[in-house]
């Protein structure tokens, strides 16, 4: 059996969450097939070696994936699709769900994230911004949250450009469900990516578990108006971990949005001040 089919079968079982999923992975084999025999050999807890042989053994396991791979496109972490930045974090995800164009996710790609409820600022620098790192052949990323997310995707779907939208919900739903028609618009010009499986609901901790994944997908995070405790700073904290180039849009030390944004360059990120991105790290 793939080990894609396997985690996804495993995946599918109630009780086995990210940990778990984890220990099994750590202890497979290299390849990209695993046998039934190879069980004997994890150092495995009973209950997980049940898992693993109800992965193999159930046939209505089979048929569920077999209704959600028709659904999108799944890849898990041992496969050549897997981006090479996400599977170098903490953490990474083993099994992501996909809709759109996976050759995207080998472009250099840089996340823009902000404020749910930004000012005009926000709007009006995207919009400066977005056209200048399409010219230099970037991949916009973000999370389809309404407000910085949604404008960067929409600038960059506007200047024709490629967008990657990083959901912390599975691929069958939308939220919020105003940004319907931009989901919709980015699976035919762009991908959608989810570690969730696609009936799963929106809920408030899924956003910050899914910011690691803009965070690792990314060469480079922006921040642009974001108050100083936000999901955000969040996305920026988790890049900066990994070693990524954070960039943040200074604004007015009155506004409670800039003081995410200044917050990070007083720490070090770079703060754009030039649309025309002279720093070659852009």
């Amino acid at each position: 059996m793939k080990k894609k089919e396997f985690l996804l079968r495993l995946k599918l079982q109630k009780g086995v969450g990210y940990v778990k999923l984890l220990t099994i992975a750590n202890q497979m084999k290299p390849g990209l097939e695993i046998e039934i025999d190879d069980l004997n050999e994890m150092d495995l807890s009973e209950k997980l070696i049940n898992a693993c042989q109800l992965a193999f053994n159930d046939d209505k396991l089979a048929k569920l994936t077999s209704q959600i791979e028709r659904q999108c496109i799944v890849i898990s972490f041992f496969d050549e699709e897997y981006p090479e930045k996400l599977r170098q974090i903490y953490r990474p995800p083993l099994i992501l769900f996909a809709q759109g164009n996976l050759s995207l996710l080998k472009k250099d790609i840089v996340t823009i994230v902000g404020s749910r409820y930004p000012t005009r600022y926000s709007r009006d620098v995207i919009n400066r911004l977005v056209p200048n790192l399409l010219d230099q052949n970037k991949v916009i990323a973000s999370g389809l949250a309404r407000g910085v997310d949604a404008l960067a995707h929409e600038a960059t779907l506007k200047n024709e450009g490629r967008t990657i939208a990083v959901v912390g919900n599975g691929l069958n739903h939308s939220y919020p469900t105003e940004n319907y028609s931009l989901q919709e618009q980015i699976k035919s010009n762009g991908l959608i990516i989810s570690e969730y499986l696609p009936d799963t609901p929106p809920r408030p901790y899924r956003f910050p578990e899914r910011n690691r994944i803009l965070a690792g997908l990314s060469e480079s995070i922006i921040v642009t108006e974001a108050k100083e405790k936000s999901g955000s700073l969040i996305t920026a904290s988790l890049g900066l971990q990994e070693n990524r180039d954070i960039y943040a849009v200074p604004g007015p030390i009155t506004s409670k949005l800039s003081a995410g944004p200044n917050q990070l360059i007083e720490a070090g990120a770079t703060p754009i001040v030039d649309f025309k991105f002279k720093n070659e790290k852009i």
